[in-house]
């Protein structure tokens, strides 16, 4: 099987080191079980009108690599996106990925040299602290449901 987002040819590189996830092994595994989870809430609320399920990976970027920093280790990098944004993404032992590349459409990215992210930081949003929280929740529920 192929997949679109960036990264995903090494994800068998990638294993787990949290197994609370039941299923979720390698960075596909959890593509996979996060199309079943991210929605409009989960979307950040300055993108929510435009998000779709056609388009399921937008404005996911921060919570997704969080959680996938809680199942994978690793750190979570962010590319300057302006407006003091930053598009997050996973490196776990030189292996990066983005699950949620998609979201711009074949826009070439810069995944190099870019700036270490912080959960701290990040989740002093409450907002997004939330969405997180509601990702990772949900996530745990449909996982239970493979044991």
């Amino acid at each position: 099987m192929t997949y679109n987002f960036y990264g995903w040819q090494n994800s068998d590189k990638i294993r787990a080191v949290n197994t609370e996830y039941s299923g979720i092994i390698t960075p596909c595994n959890l593509y996979d079980a996060l199309l079943k989870v991210w929605c409009e809430y989960s979307c950040t609320p300055r993108l929510r009108d435009q998000w779709t399920p056609s388009n399921p990976t937008l404005g996911q970027c921060a919570i997704t690599s969080f959680l996938a920093q809680d199942i994978f280790g690793g750190k979570v990098f962010g590319i300057p996106r302006g407006d003091s944004n930053f598009h997050c993404y996973n490196e776990v032992n030189g292996y990066v990925f983005d699950l949620t590349s998609e979201q711009f459409e074949g826009e070439a990215l810069s995944y190099t040299g870019n700036p270490e992210q912080s959960r701290e930081i990040h989740f002093r949003r409450t907002e997004k602290k939330e969405r997180y929280e509601y990702l990772k929740a949900h996530l745990l529920k449909l996982t239970e449901n493979c044991r």
